[in-house]
């Protein structure tokens, strides 16, 4: 994004390349051997082990911790990687603090968990740096399954069919694979190249082949791929922004949030422009993630706004702290109702609502927040749904391991319905809908 008339207060370099490079740098630092090996042996190896039911993918953790211990990371990643091909995008971006490390029973016991993902990531990230890949395929089984979406859910479920033997053909919107892990996470969680490097240490399995800036319903329909393709799975994601329905939000300023980070993570840092004054609009990880880094950029003030309660906020607690402590202001019950300014935003008029039974209720209180720069975070939905596919809430309806209404096709990730919107789960939801494509391929 570049400065224009229209938006004065927006304009790259507002801190010297060398502060920029470190608050891009990693944000949680990688363990070295000796600093795993100790974070391991705080592990109590459980037998009915409370963290691996709170994992989506279900890794053996106990396992795969004992196996750091005794001085066996790559062992440990395939432990891993058998469960969660993604497991070292997983172990950066994952909410650990609210999945299996809130379960683990050091945080019961002594508030302090086991450092579950860091450990996670000490080992795959092992195994990776060795160039290994630790699984081999299958003799061809002559089907063609074709994946839509090279993100978390199309990727594990392009792994698993090609592990089986068959040929996959992965279509993909962007230039680039590796969905939101590619475009859609804070870039200081996941420092330099890693989607990338990840996406082909993936492809060394073999039998895939992504063909980038391929769009279903521009350059591809379903029933073309059908015809040309024994099974497909739709790994679609989630493309459109709600609105924020307030008055002015077409002034220039105002900008999709998933843009901003997507834009900040394919770009050189100094060139990236940031308002002085930025309001964020939502209560999810998207917000969190554009605030912070608007605020790593260099703008002075940044501004989180939720219509509901803090504790309703999607972000879990720890990326709320996080985010304060990068110096972000956070206030709820507020919704926007206008955006004023003459051609570009000035500021953002909000009223204050009453979260109630029968909904949100306006108090007929308002204020309003100096601004130059307003990112929408409100939440995403499907776009594009190919024609005869049921939905459900607004997502594609699925049965089973995937099981979409049209024979021969499935779903998984944020497109399809009952999932939560994480990386891990959208691992899960692939890898489950190939084992289900793989059974209905073989079956006598």
């Amino acid at each position: 994004m570049t400065n224009s008339p229209l938006t004065p207060g927006i304009v790259p370099a507002r801190l010297p390349a060398e502060t920029l490079a470190g608050n891009f740098s990693d944000h949680e630092p990688p363990f070295d051997a000796h600093e795993a090996r100790v974070a391991a042996d705080r592990c109590y190896f459980c037998f009915d082990a409370p963290c691996m039911t709170a994992c989506p993918t279900t890794i053996d953790i106990p396992l795969f911790i004992r196996q750091i211990a005794t001085g066996t990371p790559e062992a440990a990643a395939r432990t891993i990687l058998s469960q969660n091909i993604l497991g070292g995008m997983c172990a950066r971006v994952c909410p650990t603090e609210t999945l299996c490390e809130e379960a683990c029973v050091r945080e019961a016991a002594e508030g302090k968990p086991v450092e579950i993902g860091r450990l996670q990531r000490y080992a795959t990230d092992t195994l990776m740096a060795e160039g290994v890949h630790p699984f081999t395929r299958a003799a061809s089984t002559g089907k063609s399954v074709a994946v839509v979406g090279a993100g978390p859910a199309g990727l594990a479920c392009a792994h698993r069919l090609a592990m089986h033997g068959h040929d996959v053909v992965v279509y993909d919107a962007r230039p680039k694979a590796g969905g939101l892990n590619e475009y859609g996470i804070a870039a200081y969680k996941a420092a330099g190249s890693f989607a990338q490097d990840e996406v082909a240490w993936l492809l060394k399995i073999g039998g895939i082949r992504i063909e980038p800036g391929r769009a279903l319903g521009r350059d591809i329909t379903l029933d073309g791929l059908k015809a040309a393709h024994d099974a497909v799975f739709l790994g679609l994601g989630l493309a459109g922004v709600n609105a924020l329905r307030a008055e002015g939000e077409d002034r220039a300023g105002v900008q999709d949030a998933v843009e901003f980070i997507a834009g900040l993570r394919q770009s050189d840092k100094s060139q990236v422009a940031v308002g002085r004054d930025v309001v964020v609009v939502g209560g999810g990880m998207t917000a969190v993630d554009a605030a912070v880094q608007s605020k790593l950029l260099g703008a002075e003030n940044v501004t989180i706004v939720y219509r509901r309660g803090q504790g309703k906020m999607s972000a879990s607690g720890y990326e709320q702290e996080h985010a304060a402590t990068a110096g972000v202001k956070i206030v709820t019950g507020a919704a926007p109702i206008a955006v004023h300014g003459n051609g570009s935003v000035a500021e953002v008029e909000f009223g204050y609502v009453i979260d109630a039974p029968d909904g949100l209720r306006p108090t007929g209180e308002t204020f309003r927040l100096k601004a130059d720069q307003v990112f929408r975070a409100i939440g995403q939905r499907l776009q594009g749904v190919p024609e005869g596919l049921a939905l459900d809430g607004g997502k594609i309806a699925v049965t089973g391991p995937g099981r979409t209404s049209l024979s021969g096709v499935w779903a998984g990730g944020d497109c399809a319905a009952g999932g939560d919107d994480l990386t891990v789960t959208a691992v899960k939801e692939g890898r489950d809908a190939a084992e289900d494509i793989h059974r209905a391929l073989t079956a006598a």
